[in-house]
């Protein structure tokens, strides 16, 4: 193309001479291999602490009381069993298209289809979550309180799609301080936490430590309602898989990969864990709300001058770095649909700096339909979003782990040959994270209000996915085809 763009059928046939091979995916030529293990490691810990911790974590509180911890350790846990099932299959083949990519292999097309938009659901409602949590952590400063909360979602959407564009090292880069940032925030925040505990410094007139938790009990307002902010806390951990897309960018997956995914697991212990059980610690639950970041709300309860402000510029950046991190990975993910025939053409295209922006546009023309949620209901944004993020991430956890065990049949029959690096007591753990999934899925619709909806629409997402699969069939059977007689 003349302005520079890169086609993805000229990137496949010039770059993947084995074409015919049923293990290797379109969608991986043409990348540039620039993340290193600084960053994939960075990545992973990104992936791991994100605006629902940030941000959602104050009023899961408010609902739950302490026992969120309890929700966020379980969680933990199949979050961890998720991305470990993508580690083993990164291992038998990296690939940008990741999940999409092994979907295509082992559950064919059309699980490859249905991996990849739900996918792009939870991506595409999850960056509308992160511009509309963005625009509300603003307005804690005094100079953004004019500002309509839809115009600051919109200039977060422009400066994040800006950066996005350039190239992968420019993201890596991004999302490496980003996590730095978070990181030590966090770690600042719980030492001054674990301080004011040991100490009983007071909090807002409050003395804090056990007798915070021990006066109102781990479950001030019974068991339920731990159980209805779990589907929450699924979304916390939704970008756990980020790591897995960005295999395909690095030189060494095989080295790197199963370092980066085995310290999520600690991770999730103490940022996630450690940090819940330490808000309960210092405030009582009914402190906290699902308008302002916890942490800052101790912060601001402290008085200590400027330190709100400075966990509140931290959470922004938490923001900012998980849309950034959804718009990288659905536009490779979208990118390896394009090049089947399952997502439109101009997804599959690349610019100098060899970025998909096509996909990466797609997801952010969502984004732009988030400025207008904004507009219209801006307190109730950021719940709609969640509970539609929701969905696609139960599908594509769903989808992780029906591929993993398709994995593990073939290995059992002599196809395929698993990893030294696998998951533990397959086939067990897949059957058992996917009864989970579904349990969240029932706790949604049990819950009532915007969850039930949102579950409600699942037959209307059933029904967009068949009805998107017979539109693009046609052209995805000539491709595949077409890649067969190369």
């Amino acid at each position: 193309m003349s302005d520079g763009s890169i086609t993805a059928a000229d990137q496949f046939a010039a770059d993947t001479p084995a074409a015919n091979s049923p293990q290797v995916d379109a969608g991986d030529a043409g990348y540039s291999k620039d993340l290193k293990s600084r960053h994939i490691n960075m990545i992973a810990i990104g992936g791991a602490i994100g605006t629902g911790l940030f941000l959602g974590a104050g009023g899961r509180l408010a609902d739950a009381g302490p026992s969120l911890a309890i929700a966020y350790a379980v969680c933990g846990v199949f979050a961890f069993f998720v991305v470990r099932a993508l580690g083993e299959l990164i291992l038998y083949r990296p690939s940008s298209g990741a999940f999409v990519s092994y979907a295509r292999e082992f559950m064919g097309e059309k699980g490859a289809f249905a991996a990849g938009w739900l996918y792009f659901l939870n991506w595409s409602t999850t960056a509308i979550a992160d511009i509309t949590a963005a625009a509300t952590y603003a307005h804690f400063w005094g100079m953004f309180s004019d500002i309509p909360q839809w115009l600051l979602a919109l200039i977060a959407l422009a400066v994040v799609l800006a950066a996005n564009l350039i190239s992968v090292k420019y993201f890596g880069e991004m999302e490496f301080w980003f996590a730095i940032i978070k990181v030590a925030a966090l770690v600042a925040f719980m030492l001054i936490g674990i301080f004011l505990v040991v100490t009983q410094h007071p909090v807002d007139g409050h003395t804090p430590g056990l007798s915070t938790v021990s006066d109102t009990g781990v479950f001030p307002v019974g068991a339920l309602p731990m159980l209805l902010v779990i589907q929450g806390v699924v979304f916390a951990y939704a970008s756990v898989e980020l790591c897995g897309v960005a295999a395909g960018e690095t030189e060494n997956p095989e080295k790197i990969m199963p370092r980066a995914i085995n310290s999520i697991m600690w991770r999730v212990g103490l940022f996630y864990v450690g940090s819940v059980v330490l808000l309960a610690l210092l405030l009582p639950y009914t402190a906290y709300s699902g308008d302002q970041s916890p942490f800052v709300t101790v912060m601001d309860k402290l008085g200590v001058p400027g330190a709100a402000g400075v966990m509140n510029l931290v959470v922004l950046t938490a923001a900012l770095s998980s849309l950034n991190s959804g718009l990288y990975s659905t536009g490779r993910i979208l990118r390896s649909m394009a090049l089947s025939g399952s997502a439109p053409r101009f997804t599959g295209l690349m610019n100098k700096g060899q970025v998909p922006y096509g996909g990466i546009l797609l997801t952010a023309g969502f984004g732009v339909l988030g400025v207008g949620l904004n507009y219209v209901v801006p307190g109730q944004a950021f719940e709609i979003v969640l509970n539609l993020a929701s969905i696609g991430i139960l599908g594509t956890w769903g989808m992780i782990m029906l591929c993993s065990l398709v994995f593990w049949h073939r290995s059992q029959n002599g196809q395929v040959t698993r990893p030294a690096y696998r998951l533990p007591w397959a086939p067990y753990t897949q059957i058992v994270t996917l009864l989970f999934l579904v349990g969240v899925a029932f706790l949604m619709w049990w819950g009532g209000g915007v969850g039930r909806t949102t579950v409600m629409f699942l037959p209307l997402i059933a029904a967009a996915l068949v009805g998107g699969w017979f539109v693009v069939r046609g052209r995805v059977h000539e491709m595949a085809r077409a890649r067969q007689d190369v």
